[in-house]
């Protein structure tokens, strides 16, 4: 961003927010996006190249997408027409397009269209650009906080560069923070900007925006400067950056899920926790928690659904935040628990076997028979009776339909519980062997 200059201060005489005060003048002045930005990087080889190319700029909230699209244009020495999807609709798009055909005709000039959260166009909308962007009327930029792969439509996404803008680091937000308290003139400690960056959570507008809340606060007390103690009094902590409907949202359940699955106790412990301090519905963990037990815990430990459960009945009886505690005795006791997919994967096997299979009737000798009309058509004729047979168990009856191989897609684990099982499944087609050698 714009190194600080005397024109902009904050006294009351300029009320243009502090934000778009900095928002810088150049590429060169942008903070953070090196990936992007630095010697050899694929933004700086464009513009060096001077050819203009349609993009979309997928990133968090406050890291630079639309300053780095007016920068481009600017640099590009383009027309530059925004709009946002939020409000517009087609005929803006139209309105748009017509401008763009007449700067070309009148100046000779290219255009850059940026559209701000186009995530947000339905796919009409959308495709309301192609014809432009192909026809080279157009070099479409959009900006996204959602991963594009879903949110944008495949015609559009094969004839835009996806770039993946990034949080800004610590070190990102200190620099620009202490931009914004020199240009507030106000003295600032680092544990203070350390403490403002915390609050921001990568997010750069918002880092500014406390940066001039802290300012305004201390004119008001007459001070000349602010340490840690003075942002924590002013500064109202917004919560983590947690959309939650966008890419974090799931990210950040992702992650939880695989560190359950990865019996890593404290780093599951660590993604609830952010969680909640984002936001989430503490009851949409408790279900994900009892979904966890069911597919990666199973009858290695039976008693795992149980505690999820009991977990989502505690949080219903108690709420925020006594309630919480009860989900993280539960994702701890996942973590540690023995792990087994078995029983998942048994019932995805089936579900498939079943999708492309016929209908196959049951057979009639365990079918039920209320009626004496069921009986002499044979219904449960020959049905033997487990729990009068040795062990409780009829050695080589079957209970699939007729005429279907026999099949073993649940396959128990050696862990937990599932060991026992295994053994005693083991015991009992042994048992099935024998019979069938009877016969």
């Amino acid at each position: 961003m714009n190194q600080p200059q005397d024109l902009f201060t904050s006294t009351g005489e300029v009320n243009v927010p502090l934000a778009e005060r900095l928002r810088p003048k150049t590429v060169d002045d942008m903070v953070g996006q090196r990936h992007l930005l630095g010697e050899g990087k694929p933004i700086r080889v464009a513009l060096r190249a001077g050819k203009p190319h349609s993009m979309i700029l997928w990133g968090p909230p406050g890291v630079g997408k639309t300053t780095l699209a007016r920068l481009m244009a600017d640099a590009f020495n383009t027309e530059f027409i925004a709009i946002s999807a939020v409000l517009a609709g087609v005929k803006d798009i139209r309105d748009a397009v017509e401008r763009a055909k007449l700067t070309r005709e009148q100046y000779g000039r290219a255009t850059i269209m940026f559209v701000d959260e186009v995530h947000r166009f339905n796919k009409s909308q959308q495709d309301a650009f192609l014809p432009h962007v192909e026809s080279g009327l157009l070099t479409f930029i959009g900006a996204t906080t959602e991963n594009p792969s879903f949110e944008v439509n495949g015609a559009l996404l094969s004839r835009a560069h996806v770039y993946v803008l990034e949080s800004l680091k610590p070190e990102d937000l200190d620099r620009l923070i202490q931009r914004g308290f020199e240009v507030e003139k106000i003295d600032s400690t680092a544990d203070a900007r350390a403490r403002i960056a915390e609050f921001a959570d990568g997010d750069g507008r918002r880092a500014l925006n406390l940066v001039e809340q802290v300012a305004q606060a201390a004119r008001v007390e007459g001070r000349r400067g602010a340490d840690v103690d003075f942002v924590n009094a002013v500064s109202q902590r917004a919560g983590r950056r947690f959309d939650k409907g966008g890419e974090n949202y799931y990210d950040q359940i992702s992650a939880l899920h695989k560190s359950v699955r990865g019996s890593d106790p404290d780093a599951a412990l660590y993604w609830l926790v952010r969680m909640l301090d984002g936001g989430v519905d503490p009851r949409y963990l408790a279900r994900r928690m009892i979904r966890m037990a069911s597919e990666d815990v199973g009858l290695a430990d039976p008693r795992a659904l149980e505690v999820a459960v009991t977990a989502a009945d505690v949080y219903e009886r108690l709420g925020t935040p006594e309630g919480e505690l009860a989900l993280a005795e539960c994702v701890i006791y996942l973590a540690i628990a023995a792990k087994s997919n078995a029983v998942y994967t048994a019932y995805g096997a089936v579900r498939a076997f079943i999708a492309e299979d016929g209908t196959r009737p049951v057979p009639l000798h365990i079918r039920n028979a209320p009626t004496k009309l069921m009986k002499n058509l044979g219904y449960g004729k020959d049905y033997r009776y487990a729990h009068g047979e040795e062990e409780g168990y009829a050695a080589g009856e079957t209970y699939l339909p007729d005429g279907m191989e026999p099949q073993h897609w649940y396959q128990p684990t050696d862990r937990g519980l599932e060991a026992k099982i295994r053994e005693k499944l083991e015991h009992l087609r042994e048992l099935d062997l024998k019979a069938a050698r009877k016969k």
